[in-house]
């Protein structure tokens, strides 16, 4: 008996690149919203620098708010004057409106 397989093209029809797959994916499982906030905080040090980085305790994300927790009093009150513009940089880090408000604690 002789087996029969199907032919390249036929197989190459179903492929589809894995950034795609991988897109798809993350829209049929709705995570974008979450993979955005992961990236904000993951983004924290890039963005603000090193020096606030390392004056920084905790940085998480809830229902749209963005809770900064720091070590330097003088620090937090320099951020919370520039709290709009550290709400720019964030959310253009990730290319959507993401975080509403910014939090230091």
């Amino acid at each position: 008996m002789k087996k029969i397989f199907p032919s390249a093209s036929s197989r190459r029809a179903d492929i589809i690149p894995l950034k795609e797959g991988l897109e798809a994916l993350v829209r049929a499982y709705r995570l974008q919203g979450k993979l955005d906030e992961v990236t904000i905080v993951a983004s924290w040090e890039r963005v603000m620098g090193k020096a606030v980085a390392q004056k920084t305790k905790e940085v998480y994300v809830s229902k749209g708010k963005l809770f900064v927790r720091l070590t330097s009093a003088p620090l937090k009150h320099e951020l919370v004057m520039a709290k709009t513009r550290v709400l720019e940089l964030l959310n253009s880090e990730v290319g959507a409106q993401v975080v509403t408000e910014v939090i230091f604690l």
